[in-house]
């Protein structure tokens, strides 16, 4: 399916997406008391993991690519316009404050640049010419991943960025709504997560939004995972920036070692707070210096670090 700048064809081409159809039995839905309303919406919701659940296969297999590709100092980029941008900037922005990345390492880019996240840039969605920038002033490389984001699958910007990385020998991931789409058939992982019609005729920031958040956030969570950012099911690698998230760190590093109040606060100051390194001093029993250099050499994974440590 491609793009077309006739109105009449491009209405056509509207009609036929899923995304994009309308449903009768709710043409009274503003006229319900809010509670029925809600009761509604809910239940639409509810659909959307099972939707999710239905392309795991290929949601996984994406991931491991990106691990991959990571592993060896990629870049995860993510870029869309509008809904699908703005979420692909959230997903990249939590990355940081959650997994300790640097801010180059997952990027979201929206068409129409920063004033696009709260207001609509004119022609932006429509120009392949603009993606191509984007990513040309990014220096992409074989090792970057560039994940398209279009609930419709047919946004010109998602599909020449996907297109553009792939000339450019880096991995691509199409992330989209709709059966078909063009976006998936440009990437080498095409993602299709059909959630059915909106439950209002083309708010694709609903049910699609839903669906794109859960698995952009699999996309990034799993891939920290892989790359060893988390010790089980704790995120060690957290950055402790407020009050709140030094609480957590000194919880994280009692649920991995068992330790005392005392010991943990003496692991974290001789580790200026790092909590991966703090959970390396205690468990290996190591000085912080010795933590710091075990982690480099084992590629900032804990478990591979414990194991050279001995411990």
């Amino acid at each position: 399916m491609t793009s077309t700048s006739n109105p009449r064809d491009l209405r056509a081409e509207l009609e036929s997406l899923t995304t994009e159809a309308f449903r009768p039995e709710l043409a009274g839905i503003d006229q319900l008391p809010t509670l029925d309303i809600a009761r509604l919406m809910n239940a639409e919701d509810a659909t959307v993991a099972a939707a999710v659940a239905r392309r795991l296969p290929e949601i996984s297999a994406a991931i491991d690519a990106v691990a991959e590709r990571m592993s060896r100092g990629g870049r995860l980029i993510y870029m869309g316009a509008g809904t699908a941008g703005r979420l692909g900037v959230l997903d990249a922005s939590e990355c940081p404050p959650t997994f300790n990345t640097d801010p180059s390492q997952v990027v979201g880019l929206i068409a129409g640049g920063p004033a696009a996240m709260v207001t609509s840039v004119e022609g932006a969605e429509d120009s392949r010419e603009l993606a191509e920038a984007d990513l040309d002033a990014l220096r992409l490389t074989a090792d970057d991943t560039v994940v398209g984001v279009s609930a419709s699958g047919r946004t010109p910007y998602a599909i020449a960025a996907v297109e553009h990385a792939r000339s450019e020998g880096a991995l691509t991931i199409g992330l989209s709504c709709n059966e078909h789409s063009a976006l998936a058939a440009a990437a080498e992982h095409g993602i299709e997560v059909v959630v059915g019609p909106e439950l209002l005729t083309g708010s694709t920031r609903l049910k699609a939004g839903t669906a794109q958040k859960l698995v952009l956030n699999m996309l990034s969570t799993i891939t920290m995972i892989r790359l060893g950012k988390t010790y089980g099911n704790l995120m060690v690698d957290v950055r402790a920036s407020n009050e709140k998230l030094r609480a957590r760190s000194r919880r994280i590093v009692a649920l991995a070692t068992g330790a005392d109040d005392p010991e943990i606060e003496r692991a974290l100051a001789a580790t200026d707070g790092e909590v991966k390194n703090a959970i390396l001093v205690v468990l290996a029993g190591v000085d912080g210096p010795t933590a710091a250099r075990l982690l480099e050499e084992s590629g900032g994974r804990l478990r591979a670090a414990l194991t050279a440590a001995g411990g």
